[in-house]
């Protein structure tokens, strides 16, 4: 479950600066804001590559058990 850690940690760690550019105007906090989406859609990405990836290979185990 690491991964899912890393999600909400990351979420988590960027509730301060939504906050902050939302309620106070901050906009340095927006751009925080901004980076932290890119490093989630990021980590999004690399975790779906990662579950197809595993998917696959259970697949093919799958079928190279039928083959014998």
């Amino acid at each position: 479950m690491s991964r899912f850690e890393q999600i909400r940690d990351l979420i988590l760690g960027l509730e301060g600066d939504f906050d902050k550019f939302y309620n106070k105007e901050n906009q340095a906090a927006g751009t925080r804001v901004r980076q932290g989406m890119q490093s989630l859609k990021d980590l999004a990405q690399e975790i779906r590559m990662e579950v197809q990836n595993i998917k696959n290979e259970k697949e093919a185990e799958a079928e190279a058990e039928k083959a014998k």
